[in-house]
This record gives structure tokens, C-alpha cells and sequence, in this order.
């Protein structure tokens, strides 16, 4: 249930944010009377981002065999490696506020209010997918879902997002990213040992050995403690050498390449600027993530 919560939780609340930042700005030039658009933009983005889920769930019940030990396997590998992509260049990026505000301004001078609808869909539909893609290689990994977990996450991060717009909260976004990206970083390289498992148990890739240790004895993988500590840790009682290292190779780069590189400034100014742009104070934008 944690990994479901986890990641549904930081994709709300990314869309959530971007999604606040327009309504604020909107308000700010007066012109909040095109929320409307954001509306019918995050509305459809939340429809077409069930259907993908919905497809794409048929298309991996269609599988047997090799072929789903396949699927599975490079399908976990392609969501680690998504999650990577994802966490690091949060990391080393800037989304910034100075292009939401300057693709509105665009929509709202050639009066295509359009353009905002698209602005709100496509930001709703692409943390959408991504939701999609996360939860499905980590359910493959786990063999469980949690739908009560992947809803609770979604709630509680628009009630957040919610909070943080009306300048209720003020949260320390630079710190959010940097915890939640450790636990996903953690959650990715689980996922990236599981589905070299998978390939191996499907001979794409070779065991080598197959077995360095085994404390299914002492913990079972498939037990209470061994699946919770599968599901955040990747854990395996017994796990192939290849696993391991993958696994172990994985977390060195990645978490060297995450917390060596200059990390984001001021990554809680977005808070900030919910409050200063209903006050049409000057907010240095060039530091602000979305």
C-alpha cells in the first residue's frame, strides 16, 4: 500500500501544483473567468489517463507463458528507468514558472483560450501515464495492489495541493522532492533487480549463479515482513548475482548522479508564489519549480 500511496501521491501533486500556479496567475491578470478551460483541461486528463490504465491493463492480461515472463520482465525495467529519468532531472531541472506564465500570456493574446485547456491537459495527462506506467511495473514486482493505497495517495495530495493554493500550508518543497525521490529511487531499483529476474526465468538473460544466498529461512520473500520489505526495498531472499549487482550498481549511480550534482534552489518558492502573485508582489520566477 505505501508504494501505491507513494507514487500516486507525488504525481497528483506535481499536476496539482502546476495546476494551482494557473489559477493564480489567471486570477492575477484578471482574467479568471477562463478557469473554465482548466477545468475541461484537467477533466479529460484525468479521463484519457483511466483509459490508457484501462488499456493498458488488457494488454497485459493478454499474456502467457515465456511471453508474459518477457513483457514483464523489460515492463519493470522500462518503469525503473522511467522513474529514474524522472527523479533525476527534477533534480538537476528547473520547471519553471516563467514558461507556464509566458504560455498563458501567449493563449490569452491571440485569445485562444484553448491554449490553457491544453496547458492543464497535457500537465494532468503526462503525470497520468507516468502514474500508469509506475503502478503497473510495481505491481508486477509486488504480484498485490492496493487500490485503497492509490487513492488515499491521490485524496490526500489534491487536498495538499488544495492547502498550499489557498496559502493555508506552507511546505518545503526542495525537501518533499529530495525524500520522495530516495524512497522511488529505491523502489526503482527494486524493480530493475525483479525484472531481470523476470528475463532470466524467461532465459533472455543469463543466471550465471543462481542463488548467492538464501534467507527465505529466515525471512520469507513472499511472507508478511519479506513482501513489505520487497515493496519498498526490492528485497529477495535468495536472489541471482546478476540481480544483486544490478541492484546494488543501480543505487551507487544513481544515488551518486542524484546527490552529487548541485541540487534545485529554492524549489519552495512555488508555495510562495501561490500567495504573492494574489497580492501582484514581484516573485523571482526563474527559481521555481512547477
Amino acid at each position: 500500500m505505501f508504494i501505491e500511496f507513494l507514487i500516486t501521491f507525488r504525481e497528483t501533486f506535481e499536476a496539482a501544483l502546476i495546476i494551482g500556479i494557473i489559477f493564480s496567475y489567471l486570477r492575477k491578470i484578471d482574467q479568471f473567468e477562463k478557469r473554465k478551460y482548466v477545468f475541461m483541461g484537467t477533466f479529460l486528463g484525468i479521463i484519457f489517463s483511466i483509459l490508457g490504465a484501462i488499456i493498458f491493463q488488457s494488454i497485459l492480461g493478454g499474456f502467457e507463458g515465456q511471453v508474459e515472463e518477457v513483457f514483464e520482465g523489460f515492463m519493470m525495467i522500462i518503469g525503473a528507468t522511467m522513474i529514474t529519468t524522472m527523479v533525476v532531472w527534477l533534480h538537476r531541472q528547473s520547471k519553471s514558472f516563467k514558461y507556464i506564465e509566458t504560455t498563458i500570456n501567449r493563449s490569452l493574446d491571440k485569445s485562444q483560450s484553448y491554449g490553457i485547456f491544453f496547458l492543464a491537459f497535457i500537465s494532468v495527462l503526462r503525470e497520468g501515464i507516468e502514474t500508469v506506467i509506475f503502478l503497473s511495473a510495481s505491481t508486477l514486482s509486488q504480484e498485490s495492489f492496493s487500490l485503497f493505497g492509490s487513492i488515499a495517495g491521490i485524496v490526500v495530495a489534491i487536498f495538499v495541493g488544495m492547502l498550499v493554493y489557498k496559502g493555508t500550508i506552507s511546505i518545503n518543497l526542495r525537501a518533499f522532492f529530495n525524500i520522495t525521490s530516495l524512497f522511488l529511487i529505491i523502489v526503482a531499483a527494486g524493480l530493475l533487480s525483479y525484472g531481470i529476474h523476470e528475463l532470466q526465468e524467461a532465459n533472455i538473460i543469463p543466471t550465471i549463479i543462481e542463488h548467492i544466498y538464501d534467507i527465505n529461512p529466515l525471512i520469507y520473500e513472499k511472507g508478511t515482513l519479506g513482501s513489505l520489505l520487497n515493496a519498498i526495498f526490492g528485497y529477495n531472499g535468495n536472489p541471482s548475482l546478476i540481480e544483486t549487482l544490478a541492484y546494488l550498481i543501480y543505487l551507487a549511480i544513481t544515488l551518486f548522479t542524484y546527490f552529487g550534482v548541485p541540487s534545485i534552489k529554492n524549489a519552495k518558492e512555488i508555495s510562495k508564489s501561490l500567495n504573492c502573485l494574489d497580492q501582484d508582489e514581484t516573485v523571482d520566477k526563474n527559481n521555481i519549480l512547477a
